[in-house]
């Protein structure tokens, strides 16, 4: 068990932790969340000894980690750190960075070191890669490994810095479903992302950080779904809009494509909602407002309230109302909205605007 008891951060122009107090219990999994600047990750360091607090303890299975004389060794045996930017031993091939923590903190010998390494290698589904250098992994694979090296020391809490955050979008998945994994054999791990659907679907337990505290905390259902405190209901809500800029002919098809996909993945999305955003940009806005005016710019606001998707779309030019087009494109888009309006702001960079929900 972890407990934090009146945690206080000082630097010298800022003080990210004021008044921090809770309970991380035994198979825990919980995740820490909040804006940038928190102490998400100085709360996180503080588990593991590498960061200090300037006053407050933190206990860990009922040791006060924080005394001037525990032993920061010992702790280091029981918890391991996975970073965001992997911190592997670059001059070690992928089979040596499990073995020798093993054989220098542990005391383990080399030959049972290296058997358990390649345990925990084929269980991550890298014992392929035993023999490659750190510089010939892909990121993804790279993450892995230090996932691996940790669990050669058996630690009894695992903890998890932004872990997929440097990496592509392509590598993501296969990170997050070796923490999944993780999660179901009940280890207690914590980890600071910004992941709002990864959050979502591994938390056991939600901190929620604001105000140099952990504001609110819950189960995910309760954070995500109904959080009690204003500034965690404005954060939750800010992860529940996507904001699209597009550029009449050169508009990035791609890169919209991508965003709409991870809003679909943080909001879990159906089917049938993915396909409204996918209709409306290509019927309402390509199809219709670019044929208009090739050189028009547009910018799309989306809300998604738990329930529907909310549209605020503002483009300029001249005064066009879409729908007064007979065409096929906006039979397709008006037949997938409701609660229509079109203003037109003469004063406005973007003097056109819509308004409407999907159904």
């Amino acid at each position: 068990m972890i407990r934090f008891e009146h945690i206080r951060k000082e630097y010298k122009n800022a003080t990210p932790l004021k008044d921090v107090n809770g309970v991380i219990d035994d198979g825990d999994v919980v995740t820490i969340i909040g804006p940038s600047g928190t102490g998400k990750s100085t709360l996180l360091r503080m588990i593991n000894g590498l960061e200090r607090p300037t006053s407050g303890k933190v206990f860990f299975n009922d040791e006060e980690i924080t005394a001037p004389d525990y032993d920061i060794v010992k702790l280091r045996r029981k918890v391991s750190m996975i970073f965001q930017s992997f911190n592997l031993f670059n001059n070690m091939t992928v089979l040596d960075n499990l073995v020798v923590p093993q054989m220098d903190i542990l005391n383990t010998d080399k030959e049972k070191a290296r058997e358990k390494a390649i345990t925990y290698l084929k269980k991550v589904g890298l014992y392929q890669q035993s023999d490659r250098m750190p510089s010939q992994l892909s990121g993804g694979q790279k993450q892995r490994v230090a996932i691996a090296r940790a669990l050669v020391m058996d630690p009894e809490v695992i903890l998890f810095d932004e872990p997929t955050s440097a990496l592509d979008p392509t590598m993501v998945i296969e990170v997050e479903n070796t923490i999944k994994w993780l999660a179901q054999s009940k280890t207690t791990m914590v980890i600071v992302t910004h992941d709002m659907r990864f959050a979502r679907e591994i938390s056991t337990k939600i901190f929620y950080m604001d105000e140099g505290e952990i504001y609110e905390e819950g189960s995910p259902k309760k954070i995500f779904d109904n959080p009690t405190r204003s500034r965690t209901k404005a954060f939750i809500a800010n992860h529940r809009i996507l904001d699209l800029h597009i550029d009449g002919a050169d508009y990035d098809l791609e890169k919209i494509n991508a965003s709409i996909q991870e809003f679909r993945r943080s909001q879990h999305l159906t089917d049938r909602l993915t396909y409204n955003i996918t209709s409306v940009i290509e019927e309402l806005i390509i199809q219709t407002i670019f044929a208009h005016d090739p050189k028009a710019k547009a910018d799309l606001s989306l809300f998604f309230d738990g329930e529907k998707l909310e549209y605020k779309i503002k483009f300029d030019g001249k005064r066009f109302n879409p729908v007064d087009e007979k065409s096929l494109s906006m039979t397709i888009f008006t037949g997938s909205i409701e609660d229509y309006s079109y203003r037109y702001h003469q004063q406005s960079e973007k003097p056109n605007s819509l308004k409407f929900n999907s159904k």
